[in-house]
């Protein structure tokens, strides 16, 4: 990738437009990190505010510049993505996160999915994929690349400790229905065409299904039933 040239370590980027969707972003590769700058900058509603070499870098980034988004690499020395993921979402809620891989283990790609991870984006994806990840993430949405998909069923389902199905006990008849049709990949939409109840309802049942069983999202969601065994790979 072409990129604007920078240093090894914090780049800072000059400030766009006001009410743009606003990124950090860490890789340790400078060539690709320059090159996620000058792809990001090319994004209409995207700002780069600053980029980092690493994952203690990227923390400080968002520390002072409080983005929407993080958009980090998984693998980095001293802070790799998902130490990093995990203590911008502790201490900076309001910056969510989209990790983004070139290679990585199952079990690395459910640390950051519990770290809470909003995304998760392959390096050769495009750029309008990894603006909609960006967009998603800001309005607390999930996105996963469909190459990664399997790979996070694969670690969740291999996660299983015995007694984890107690844990929808606490669960209506109704909720586990959703919930196994949320890991079926279904939308609220189709799950209300599923189950012959409005939207709405959907939308309750989920809201108390995210709520009993702590869940941020519908990527969580799919971990959770397959981590419980609900449904099988």
């Amino acid at each position: 990738m072409a990129g604007t040239p920078g240093g090894s370590g914090m780049n800072d980027i000059a400030p766009g437009d006001a009410g743009r969707l606003r990124v950090v972003l860490a890789d340790d590769q400078a060539v690709v990190r320059e090159g996620l700058v000058t792809l990001l900058g090319l994004l209409p509603g995207i700002e780069v505010t600053a980029a980092a070499a690493d994952g203690d870098e990227a923390i400080a980034l968002v520390a002072e510049h409080r983005p929407d988004v993080l958009l980090v690499d998984l693998r980095m020395p001293r802070c790799d993505g998902v130490e990093a993921t995990r203590r911008v979402r502790a201490e900076y809620p309001e910056t969510e996160v989209v990790v983004l891989t070139t290679y990585a283990d199952d079990e690395s790609l459910l640390s950051a999915l519990e770290a809470g991870a909003r995304g998760f984006l392959t390096k050769d994806a495009d750029a309008e994929a990894v603006a909609r990840a960006l967009r998603s993430a800001a309005v607390g949405l999930s996105t996963v690349d469909s190459a990664l998909q399997a790979r996070l069923v694969r670690a969740a389902t291999r996660s299983r400790a015995p007694g984890r199905d107690a844990e929808l006990e606490g669960l209506t008849t109704r909720e586990i229905e959703v919930l196994r049709l949320i890991a079926a990949g279904l939308s609220n939409s189709e799950i209300a065409r599923s189950l012959v109840v409005s939207e709405a309802t959907v939308k309750t049942h989920v809201n108390h299904l995210f709520a009993k069983a702590g869940l941020r999202d519908r990527a969580q969601a799919v971990a959770f039933a397959y981590r419980t065994g609900l449904v099988q790979h």
